[in-house]
Order: C-alpha cells, then structure tokens, then sequence
C-alpha cells in the first residue's frame, strides 16, 4: 500500500479506513488504545478543515456517526462557562504573553477541564468515531501529547482520530514524537497509529 500524499489520496483513505468494519472494531490493535494521529502538512490547515467537514459528510452518509470535536471551540466554551473570555479578551493587548499563557494553561488544564468536557460530549451524543481538532489553534495552551495521554481512560470504547498539523514519526533511536507544524520536535507519544499508515 502506498502512503496517500495528496489532499484526495488523504481524504480517500480515511474514508476507506474509517466506514471499514476492521477500523470500527478495532481489530489489530493488540492491547492498544484506539488512538489514531491524521498528520497533514501545516500550510494545508485550512483546506484541512474542509476536508473534515466533507469526510464526516460522507462518513455520515454512509452509516457511520462521528462525534466531530475541536479543542479550539471545547477551550472558548470552557472559558465562556468561567465568565472570563471577555476579561481575556479585554487585558490580553497590555498583558505579558507568559502570564496569558499561564493563566490558559491553568483554567484549560487537559486533566482537570478539558477531558471531562470531552467525556461529556462522548456521554452525549452516541458515536461510531470520534474526531478531535483544532491542534494547532490552542497551542501552546494545550499539547497534543496532554490530550492523548490524559483521554485514555475516557475515549477507550471508539476508535478516535486526532487531526494533526505537522508530522507524526517513529524512530528507534527516539521513539515516536509528535511534531507540530514538522518544526518543534518536543512532544512524545507513542500510542497512537498513523492512519496513513492503516490498512483496510
């Protein structure tokens, strides 16, 4: 199988692999947790989101329910239900960069708010696969590598799939990273698949 490389390869394979019985069964995983990494080139982020859309469309069409999340529109309505967006929003001009991005961190923490917001919305809504983005969007807020290691126990039962900007490696001198936009380097993870690599 070659690796799909262009937008309509990218689009085709996950709508192969995901409308397929070996994917919602999660088969061939061993032990695993049904994690799944979508990387895609940073520059195509905006073509990206289209593409979901069309592909949870599709996915929809044929049978399938995804629960389509982004953590960007999770953290504004986290911060929304805190009464603070405004504040942000009105300090953040004069305000040092450091002390908003602690503050972010802190109300946005994964384990504490973000997780339980997540685990709701998969209480809520009944679902196939799940599908989580906006990576970019709240870094350096949240990392990706948080999310993952912190929505184990949560999203265990469907298989779920992180859309990622930037590039997802394995290599045996340093384990597998995650690397945002292909430039920081810093966020290892090694449980979840490349669904490029996934074959139906």
């Amino acid at each position: 199988m070659t690796k799909p490389t262009s937008r309509k390869e990218r689009a085709e394979h996950l709508f192969k692999v995901v409308t397929s019985q070996r994917f919602l069964t999660k088969q061939g995983l061993g032990n695993e947790v049904p994690f799944f990494i979508c990387p895609y080139p940073a520059e195509e982020g905006l073509s990206m989101v289209e593409d979901r859309l069309d592909l949870v469309t599709r996915i929809t069409h044929a049978g399938i329910a995804v629960l389509d999340l982004s953590l960007y529109d999770l953290s504004l309505g986290i911060l929304e239900e805190r009464g603070i967006l405004e504040q942000i929003l009105k300090i953040e001009p004069d305000t040092e960069k450091g002390e908003i991005r602690e503050l972010l961190q802190s109300v946005l923490d994964p384990e504490a708010n973000l997780i339980p917001k997540i685990g709701e919305a998969i209480e809520a809504a009944p679902h196939d696969v799940i599908f989580l983005s906006g990576v970019g969007e709240v870094y350096p807020y949240i990392r990706s590598h948080n999310v993952l290691n912190n929505l184990q126990s949560t999203a265990k039962d469907k298989p779920t799939v992180l859309f990622f900007p930037g590039s997802y490696t394995h290599a045996l001198a340093t384990g597998a990273s995650l690397d945002l936009f292909a430039r920081l380097h810093d966020d290892k993870y090694y449980r979840a698949f490349n669904i490029l690599n996934y074959e139906v």
